[in-house]
């Protein structure tokens, strides 16, 4: 009997459609190559419904997406949307209330992928992000002080709980050890700043560290992360942050793989039962919206990302390997109107080199 898998899609807003359109083409032909069926299910949530209704994630459809395999997201954000609606509203609401408390970011370079890295390679930019996904300053906890006042006061408060620190560093630690590359994992902060947050996150870093005597272990405060990811992106493996931190050099590291237009991510929620949720890392970009020009590796590579997770290791690997072999054989740019070829193309070649 074959396996199935029961997938909520959210195309959203602006392109998200349009990439998620070529993920599911890419999807259905993996799934019809290796054996498996996938059922989607197609959820209208985003700016478009917004406007429309006012609603930015029912309780009711939140209580359905529990009850599937796993979330295929495309893009979320409206130009007539005020910021921080839609993300708080939707994006944020889905990482807490499904408990993904893990971000999983890989930062690799594709053959044939530009990067503004002078002289780096492949087999130099090849590393993973985890970021601790649902603490931290994005738990909107704070507020204002005699505010619209000269002596206004705002205060956003970074929740950091060890309960919540160590299930992402034991998460990290299992992820270093099964990922059986160079097995070094970098904890990322501040601990000569935010003494307290990270004095917690070293202590427990140091503890669930201790189990795993073959993982190497070294720190790195967030700013020299930073420096290292351009100077010197081979020596990392994997990395370990907390939530603000981790939004942060992951968008540095979309930028030294090639930039947004191949870079995916998953919103984690590793225990049993639990419902993860995969996306490309761009955003809606509106202005291309409609014009088939928009680079849909990203979310190609989410969907890969997202068979993985499901068991399906062999379908994820031919997808990467066909999306590795697209970028190096066929496409100019990744850049959306610059890659020589439609979005619908490019989803087309993808299935053409399906191994």
């Amino acid at each position: 009997m074959a396996r199935i898998y029961k997938i909520a899609v959210i195309p959203g807003d602006g392109t998200g459609p349009e990439v998620i359109r070529e993920g599911k083409k890419v999807l259905e032909a993996t799934a019809g190559k290796f054996g498996f069926k996938l059922d989607f299910i197609e959820y209208d949530i985003g700016g478009k419904r917004y406007l429309k209704t006012g609603e930015t994630l029912p309780d009711s459809v939140l209580e359905e997406l529990r009850g599937f395999d796993a979330i295929y997201l495309g893009a979320i954000g409206h130009p007539d949307v005020k910021p921080g609606i839609l993300e708080q509203g939707i994006l944020l609401n889905l990482r807490f209330s499904l408990d993904q408390y893990i971000n999983l970011r890989p930062i690799k370079l594709y053959p044939g992928v530009w990067t503004p890295l002078k002289n780096k390679t492949p087999e130099d930019i090849d590393f993973v992000v985890v970021r601790e996904n649902t603490e931290g300053l994005y738990c909107a906890s704070g507020g204002f002080l005699k505010k619209g006042t000269k002596d206004e006061v705002a205060i956003q408060e970074s929740i950091n709980t060890r309960k919540g620190i160590e299930r992402c560093l034991r998460y990290v630690f299992e992820y270093t050890q099964k990922r059986n590359k160079d097995k070094k994992l970098t904890l990322c902060g501040k601990t000569n700043v935010l003494t307290y947050a990270f004095d917690l996150w070293m202590r427990v870093f140091e503890e669930v560290g201790s189990e795993y005597p073959g993982i190497s272990c070294d720190y790195a405060h967030v700013d020299a992360t930073c420096m290292w990811m351009v100077k010197n992106p081979e020596w990392f493996d994997v990395i370990v942050t907390d939530n603000m931190f981790g939004d942060i050099i992951t968008d540095l590291g979309a930028m030294i793989q090639g930039g947004m237009g191949i870079a995916a991510g998953g919103n984690i929620n590793p225990d049993e039962g639990g419902v993860s949720m995969f996306e490309p890392i761009g955003g809606s970009a509106p202005k291309y919206t409609g014009k088939n020009v928009i680079n849909p590796l990203a979310a190609i590579c989410a969907g890969s990302m997202m068979l993985e997770f499901l068991g399906e290791k062999e379908a994820a690997d031919a997808i990467e390997a066909s999306v590795m072999q697209v970028t190096g054989e066929k496409l100019k740019s990744l850049s959306a109107g610059k890659m020589g070829y439609s979005t619908t193309e490019v989803g087309d070649l993808v299935v053409k080199f399906l191994k």
